[in-house]
C-alpha cells in the first residue's frame, strides 16, 4: 500500500476563527500552530503546507498561569553593541497584545521557509472584530 503525499496544487485550505478570551496562551498557541501546519488533517504531509488559515480574535483577553505575567520577558537583539532590548510581558500586552500571540505561535512553527509560509496564514486581532467575514470562517473549538 502506497503512502499518500499531498501536493501543493491540490491542498484545500479552510478559514478558522479562535476566540482567545480567557484562554491560556501556550495551550491556545499549540492548537493554532497545529492547525497552521495541517497536522490535524488526515492529508498532512511534512514537506507541504497543508494547513488552514487561522484568525485569532480578543488577543488582549489572553491569560498566562503562575508568575509569568510578572516574570516573562521578550528579548530582541539587533547584532550591534548595546542592541539588546528586553520587553516585559505586561508592557507588550498593554501596547501590542496581538504580538504576544504571534510570537507564541511563530516559535512553535518550523524554522525554515515552510514555517514562514505557514506563519503568513495567521491573522491576529486584539478586539472581537476581524476583516475576514467574506471567507466565511468556521469557529474552532479549543
Amino acid at each position: 500500500m502506497k503512502s499518500f503525499l499531498a501536493k501543493k496544487e491540490t491542498v484545500e485550505r479552510n478559514w478558522r476563527v479562535v476566540d482567545a478570551s480567557d484562554q491560556i496562551l501556550g495551550r491556545m498557541a499549540v492548537k493554532v500552530a497545529t492547525a497552521l501546519m495541517g497536522k490535524d488533517k488526515p492529508t498532512y504531509t511534512p514537506h507541504v503546507d497543508t494547513g488552514d488559515y487561522v484568525i485569532v480574535v480578543n488577543a488582549e483577553k489572553i491569560r498566562v498561569t503562575g508568575n509569568k505575567a510578572d516574570t516573562k520577558e521578550y528579548q530582541t537583539y539587533s547584532h550591534y553593541p548595546g542592541g539588546q532590548k528586553i520587553i516585559p510581558f505586561t508592557r507588550l500586552m498593554e501596547r501590542h497584545p496581538e504580538r504576544v500571540v504571534e510570537l507564541a505561535v511563530k516559535r512553535m512553527l518550523p524554522k525554515n521557509k515552510l514555517g514562514r509560509a505557514m506563519f503568513k496564514k495567521l491573522k491576529v486581532y486584539s478586539g472581537p472584530n476581524h476583516d475576514h467575514a467574506a471567507q466565511q470562517p468556521v469557529t474552532m473549538e479549543l
